[in-house]
């Protein structure tokens, strides 16, 4: 599969499940920067509850925990932005120069 659709899906999937908050959505934004990335950003409206690296030494694995990794690997940059309050935001950055 694309490694976009891969890095869409994961970002809206941990929206929908860790940022989602009772009747409030979270929004999607597909772009592409100046240098010739594709940025994709999910914000939600759960800026008190922000995104953590899951271990991959992990002892016992778990069935879940490895989304970021996952985009972490895919991604040539990723991280988080907060704010206005109470949102934050989880982009990542795929070159697509060096991709086809």
């Amino acid at each position: 599969m694309d490694p976009a659709r891969l890095v869409v899906a994961e970002l809206a999937a941990n929206a929908a499940l860790h940022g989602r908050v009772p009747g409030r959505s979270f929004r999607l934004t597909l772009s592409v920067t100046a240098s010739g990335a594709l940025r994709v950003e999910v914000a939600d409206t759960r800026g008190d509850h922000l995104p953590t690296r899951a271990r991959a030494t992990a002892e016992v694995p778990t069935e879940s925990g490895y989304g970021l990794l996952l985009v972490e690997e895919l991604a040539d940059r990723w991280g988080v932005r907060c704010g206005p309050v109470p949102c934050k935001t989880v982009w990542a950055e795929l070159d697509l120069v060096h991709r086809r």
